[in-house]
């Protein structure tokens, strides 16, 4: 790890420039070495200068995987502004939010983008056709705690949040994954996932606090995936959890061990699944905990996880569970988990704009995560649902996760959603979007029954839909908010309506 002072853009860079001529990264047709990346990150920072971006001020990046992203971040982080990166998939109401609270004043489009800027946007600049590189500026008097990037959330229950995240927190997600994924010089680090979100942007960090090399791909595909840990002799990758399901699914083929790849970041893959990866590929799966507020915070190495947890508290942070009233509760039952760090500026400094949020979020100085977990005696976490993607049923509260766990654990089934639907008596029923495997032909009453012993009864499913596909978020996440504004379609089954009881 860096000293506190040097926990900033321009310190990890100097750090990094001892790695000489070594590949720092390769994406969009560029590369860069560790000892020239300070160059990019001054003459960005005069190229933004030039267009009167200064200390403070916000610039938008709606653009895809491209070198165009990275290099402004480094350009804001040299200069003192901010950097906030736009999921490419924003439209409408949604985009107007997260450009007006930021206050951009300059926004980075994709082309094809540009018409769904709302009118009045600030300065604009095409994403591949950037001015030419400014006077190369000295670099800022930059703290660890001054923000580098405002990085916006979903929105499940209301307007987007933008995570206000420092220069130190990334040097902490690259010095804490970094040190579980075992990254070293030498390495490459190869992802897919989108440089706009936490996990990617981090991979990049990952490599330059540790001499390893990223190579990053426009984007993911279950056809590609392969092909890009092959090209890029990749030995460490990024999955998420909906990604494992889609590569299993599809045939094997010679090219599942082609690779050089030992491991893959892997938080939110069904435990049942991580087996049948690593003996399929050769590669073995770290799940963890971490989120755009805070930090990697639970987790440990691949040789000591257990399956269906995330693992015990890293060094450096500390972790409780709290009911309703924030009291921590024992272990084995459930609760929120609240997070703490102990290195200053290793988790985000609050929400923009947002000051109401930002202290209900940090309310008794701990971080609320919204996550339901439970922590087992010996200091493993489980996660058990986000608090707010629980199905309330007949007065009892069902974990969605745990019943899309049973259903994806069956061997026709590719992918799966669990979300409440509204029913005649106006409360939560259980229903399911499911994916079938491909040439495979699912019976709803089969699947009642497979549930049966898996599951306490209420929380076998209802309704079922089968789908070829679920509605999917840039950064491989199901878009539940979807499914349940479709609800029960006619073509749903309904386990009511067949006369198929449940055997408790």
């Amino acid at each position: 790890m860096l000293e506190p002072r040097e926990r900033t853009v321009p310190g990890m860079v100097r750090a990094g420039a001892r790695h000489g001529a070594r590949v720092l990264a390769r994406m969009d047709g560029t590369a860069w070495r560790f000892d020239e990346i300070g160059d990019v990150a001054a003459r960005s920072a005069g190229r933004l200068a030039a267009a009167g971006v200064g200390r403070g001020d916000r610039v938008a990046l709606m653009c895809g995987n491209r070198a165009a992203l990275i290099e402004t971040v480094l350009g804001c982080g040299w200069l003192g502004a901010i950097a906030v990166p736009i999921n490419t998939a924003s439209r409408g109401p949604s985009l107007a939010h997260v450009l007006s609270n930021a206050g951009a004043r300059l926004v980075i489009v994709e082309p094809e983008l540009r018409p769904f800027l709302p009118t009045g946007a600030a300065a604009i600049w095409h994403a591949d056709a950037l001015p030419p590189p400014g006077e190369a500026l000295p670099a800022a008097d930059i703290r660890p705690g001054d923000p580098l990037a405002i990085l916006y959330t979903s929105g499940t229950t209301g307007p987007s949040k933008g995570v206000i995240c420092p220069h130190a927190q990334f040097h902490w997600w690259g010095t804490h994954a970094g040190a579980l994924l075992g990254i070293g010089a030498g390495d490459v680090l190869a992802t897919s996932l989108p440089l706009f979100h936490t996990n990617a942007l981090n991979a990049f960090f990952q490599a330059l606090l540790h001499g390893a090399t990223l190579d990053v791909a426009p984007r993911f595909t279950a056809s590609g995936f392969w092909r890009l840990l092959v090209e890029s002799r990749a030995t460490v990758t990024y999955v998420l959890g909906a990604m494992v399901p889609i590569l299993l699914a599809r045939p094997p083929g010679p090219e599942e061990r082609a690779h050089t790849v030992r491991v893959a970041l892997a938080p939110g893959v069904p435990a049942h699944l991580h087996a049948a990866f690593t003996q399929r590929t050769g590669i073995a799966l770290l799940d963890g905990y971490g989120s755009t507020e805070t930090n990697f915070v639970l987790g440990c190495a691949v040789a000591a996880q257990r399956p269906g947890c995330m693992g015990p508290v890293v060094p450096g942070f500390a972790a409780r569970v709290l009911d309703d009233d924030d009291t921590e509760v024992a272990d084995g039952v459930a609760g929120e988990l609240a997070l703490r760090a102990d290195e200053p500026f290793a988790f985000a400094s609050g929400y923009w704009a947002m000051p109401e949020k930002t202290v209900e979020a940090w309310r008794n100085l701990w971080f609320h995560t919204g996550d339901r977990v439970v922590r087992e005696a010996d200091g493993y976490f489980r996660f058990v649902d986000r608090l707010k993607d629980a199905i309330r049923r007949r007065g009892e509260n069902i974990s969605s996760f745990e019943v899309e766990q049973v259903l994806q654990s069956h061997p026709g089934v590719a992918g799966v959603a669990v979300f409440p639907a509204r029913s005649e008596l106006a409360e939560d029923e259980v229903m399911a979007a499911i994916v079938p495997r491909a040439g495979m032909v699912l019976d709803p009453v089969e699947l009642v029954r497979f549930c049966e012993g898996k599951l306490a009864y209420f929380a076998v499913p209802r309704f079922i839909d089968f789908v070829d596909t679920l509605p999917m978020t840039e950064n491989g996440k199901v878009r539940k908010f979807a499914l349940i504004a479709r609800g029960v379609a006619p073509a749903t089954w309904d386990r009511d309506a067949a006369g198929v009881v449940v055997r408790r």
